[in-house]
């Protein structure tokens, strides 16, 4: 028994490594996140970037409410298991008629998670258009060994390291996977992927929550995570604090923490020391 996912959808993510659509939030709930978003964008006079795009979760209470979104989590579960921690989460912002882009890569290059059992849900804030550069997938792929990347630091690329295949990769195989907003994909570390440019008069919003089963292990780091479903019997990770208020002093302590230690095992072998603008 599965407790969201039909088991067509199931089998297909085994197969192909990913499967979409899937409607975890109404189209107005999904404007309220993106409003919530914009509301802090404004009284910052810029859009969220650098660290504060990633481990979002730990700033601000309605990101933590979408991580531990019981939809979200009983698709994971059907995928992952009962017993999980949510390791990240990274907002995917295109903005109007910009270049930004995401180079073809595998999720798994740098991130230090061993074994793959490591699942993404991929959460439309916005319509994912072929327009406003949607994600595009290799279906299968994800069934590959770990592929060989560049680093390419390439300013107009959404990814930590401008990382991508250091391979030409067959574009006919892909699929594009478009979302309306509130409904997100599930998608494997090692599937290949990559997105293009939004060429629309509005932003393109995703944010992608990062979940893993509890006896995945960090290889790089002393790593943390947010417990956010069942028991946690191994400790490979430190617990992760829900906010309690948005960008409260402890939530903004728990975030630097956290991301400190994600931008070491990310980062490993450069000099950064921060995620880029």
């Amino acid at each position: 028994m599965t407790k969201l996912l039909a088991l067509e959808a199931v089998d297909r993510y085994r197969k192909d490594g990913v499967c979409f659509p899937v409607r975890v939030l109404s189209a107005e709930d999904a404007a309220r996140y993106r409003a919530r978003l914009e509301e802090h964008e404004r009284s910052t006079g810029a859009p969220l970037q650098g660290n504060w795009r990633h481990k979002v979760h730990l700033l601000f209470t309605w990101a933590d409410a979408l991580v531990h979104h019981p939809r979200i989590l009983d698709a994971v579960e059907d995928l992952i298991g009962p017993d999980i921690l949510c390791w990240t989460t990274n907002f995917f912002i295109k903005e109007a008629a910009n270049p930004a882009f995401v180079s073809w890569h595998q999720d798994s290059t740098y991130w230090g998670l061993e074994p793959d059992d490591v699942v993404t849900a991929w959460v439309a804030l916005t319509p994912a258009t072929r327009e406003n550069g949607c994600m595009q997938v290799i279906p299968g792929s994800h069934g590959i060994d770990q592929l060989p990347h560049v680093d390419t630091f390439a300013r107009d690329n959404l990814l930590s390291r401008g990382q991508e295949i250091a391979a030409e990769v067959d574009r006919s195989k892909a699929v594009w996977v478009t979302l309306e907003p509130g409904e997100m994909s599930l998608h494997h570390i090692k599937l290949v992927h990559g997105s293009d440019p939004n060429r629309t008069s509005d932003r393109r919003i995703g944010i992608a929550l990062r979940y893993i089963p509890t006896h995945v292990r960090q290889t790089k780091v002393r790593d943390s995570a947010m417990p956010v479903r069942g028991i946690d019997r191994y400790g490979h990770f430190d617990p992760e604090p829900r906010p309690h208020a948005d960008l409260d002093d402890a939530a903004l302590a728990a975030h630097a923490d956290a991301v400190g230690r994600q931008v070491k095992a990310l980062y490993q072998g450069t000099e950064k020391t921060a995620f880029r603008a």
